[in-house]
């Protein structure tokens, strides 16, 4: 390998460091968010749970009529409660996933991640240096990754370029072959 592509390797593998050192402190600010959401998740169903109550009615039964209303609006109503409860219950079970996750292993729980949580995380994020040993640990994960996908890359592009150059003279000695 040339000097050259040793240097874009390793400027690529550097790049690709600091964007997974990014990883944790976007989990991090992703966490932050989910924290919010079950909050205010939990009010809304605490909210309906109560009106329930006062109705003489359990959260199940509750939905149930929802479902069965004529009125669209009382039906519609329902769904959305529906909704939320739902994801109360998925946000919540993935907050206790990054309780229980040791910090090198937290950029994972995204892969679960709610959609809209990580959009608005992401129009939000604000990078950070990594102090952190996990943002150490994916910053070399990154550089490793980084560097191996380049290598393996440029390894491709050298062999597709020999073969295509070996493929041409082939086809050039052949047609000066029959020209004779």
């Amino acid at each position: 390998m040339g000097a050259v592509s040793q240097n874009l390797v390793f400027a690529g593998s550097i790049l690709g460091a600091v964007c997974a050192s990014q990883l944790p402190e976007f989990a991090q600010q992703y966490r932050q968010r989910i924290g919010g959401a079950v909050e205010e998740l939990t009010r809304t169903v605490e909210g309906f749970d109560r009106d329930a109550s006062a109705s003489g009615l359990s959260r199940q039964q509750a939905l149930e009529r929802h479902d069965r209303a004529s009125d669209t609006l009382f039906r519609t109503r329902g769904q959305s409660a529906r909704r939320s409860i739902e994801r109360l219950d998925r946000l919540s079970r993935q907050r206790g996933d990054f309780v229980e996750s040791p910090p090198l292993l937290q950029p994972l729980v995204l892969t679960r991640g709610d959609g809209e949580l990580l959009e608005g995380t992401w129009r939000e994020f604000q990078p950070a240096v990594p102090v952190t040993l996990a943002g150490l640990g994916w910053g070399l994960l990154g550089f490793v990754f980084t560097s191996l996908m380049l290598f393996a890359t440029g390894r491709m592009g050298r062999a597709s370029w020999r073969s295509a150059r070996h493929f041409r003279a082939r086809r050039r000695n052949t047609v000066d072959e029959t020209a004779s």
